[in-house]
């Protein structure tokens, strides 16, 4: 059966179950477990602020982000990968960034006697602690104990709420070594073979199925006090390629709307909740959306289709915005060095910019700072930002 039939024959399913509402709403598909359930387990910073900041915390954030340099305004906005123990402290205590990634690469001592949360409180304020661990093929933490099947097979072989249950236990596991931020589960739909770029890192084909067991895996690691990121906005499932090596071209919106963009209608919370929700945007270039070159991740179109809901039936969204890696990714890297991707992807609308080494971060700051004081990015902009991530790491 071609894609287009697929696609033609879901969207009249989902239009079915959302009838009673109003035809392809952004009503949540029937069986999908709610992502607004309230965490039960361990709290933490990242996982227990709040998506819509109540007067009182917008004052303290505003009373935090006027007491801070444009420098360490922006120093708050990027994540990088670190390759241990003593890289991390330095980027944490003398560049004050607002996180730190662990890699598959990362000197796994840096797990140890509490190094992590040692690290994580070395700078002025809260550092998002973000790994990628899905389970399956994308598993940093599996020589430690702590893993789980692929997305795939856990939709084969698992209900929702056992799902639940298993995100939990992993969250736990990560939350005992001090990360607080999980960049999964992949929200993507697609029916690719398993080893190919997505593949078995997507639950399904079927994107209600996919809002059902994205939903799950997000409520077991709020359960455990980590914080989810859906990946990869809009919709990497039916791209085609591997954003990793070259330029990935999606179907265009008015296609991602039916079917890749489906469950972020009900996976991403409105202004009311539920709390700590990040979403990646991914190296994808969206006709109709993004133009004929640039990538979402550097978009402002798709941003502002993220932030708003406007263009696929969403709901807003006051939650962090991720980037995608933006060195190692042949997509960005291959256009772009690493100072004028993370300006333009703080231009478009991210709220944090990630990428794999700290030798960059002077560089980056140098150039933003530029961009900020030259008017290319407005300070109104990066206030914003500074805010959410403040009431994302709990530092107001």
């Amino acid at each position: 059966m071609s894609w287009d039939r697929r696609r033609r024959l879901r969207t009249a399913a989902l239009c079915l179950v959302a009838i009673a509402a109003t035809a392809c709403s952004p009503t949540q598909p029937a069986g999908v477990e709610s992502t607004s359930a309230a965490p039960t387990g361990t709290t933490s910073s990242a996982a227990s602020s709040t998506a819509a900041a109540s007067p009182v915390a917008s004052a303290r954030c505003a009373s935090t982000i006027a007491g801070m340099s444009l420098r360490d305004k922006l120093a708050s906005l990027l994540v990088v990968g670190v390759t241990g123990p003593s890289d991390a402290l330095r980027v944490v205590r003398d560049q004050h960034v607002g996180g730190i990634f662990l890699q598959s690469s990362t000197d796994p001592s840096i797990y140890a006697d509490g190094r992590l949360r040692s690290i994580a409180r070395s700078g002025p304020r809260p550092v998002l602690v973000t790994i990628d661990q899905e389970g399956g093929r994308v598993s940093r933490l599996a020589d430690l104990g702590i893993d789980s099947p692929s997305a795939r097979d856990l939709a084969r072989t698992s209900t929702p709420a056992e799902v639940r249950a298993i995100a939990r236990r992993t969250g736990e596991g990560m939350r005992r070594l001090g990360i607080t931020v999980d960049l999964a589960p992949d929200a993507d739909v697609s029916d690719q073979p398993d080893d190919t770029v997505i593949g078995d890192r997507s639950f399904s084909d079927d994107p209600a199925t996919v809002a059902r067991y994205a939903a799950a895996f997000a409520n077991g690691l709020r359960d455990a006090g980590i914080m989810p990121v859906f990946k990869h906005f809009p919709g990497h499932g039916h791209g085609s390629g591997d954003s990793h090596t070259g330029t990935v071209r999606t179907p265009p919106l008015s296609q991602l709307r039916t079917d890749d963009l489906v469950p972020y209608r009900t996976l991403l919370p409105g202004p009311a909740g539920p709390p700590a929700t990040g979403v990646m945007v991914g190296h994808l270039i969206v006709p109709g959306l993004t133009g004929d070159e640039l990538p979402a991740s550097i978009s402002p179109a798709a941003m502002r289709m993220l932030r708003t809901g406007v263009g696929y039936g969403g709901r807003p969204f006051d939650g962090p915005i991720f980037t995608d890696d933006l060195s190692g990714m042949a997509a960005i890297s291959a256009r772009y060095g690493i100072v004028e991707a993370v300006t333009r992807a703080i231009e478009a609308g991210a709220d944090l910019a990630l990428w794999l080494t700290t030798s960059a971060v002077p560089s980056v700051l140098d150039g933003l700072t530029t961009a900020v004081r030259s008017g290319r990015i407005t300070t109104t902009r990066v206030d914003d930002s500074v805010e959410r991530v403040l009431r994302t790491t709990g530092g107001c």
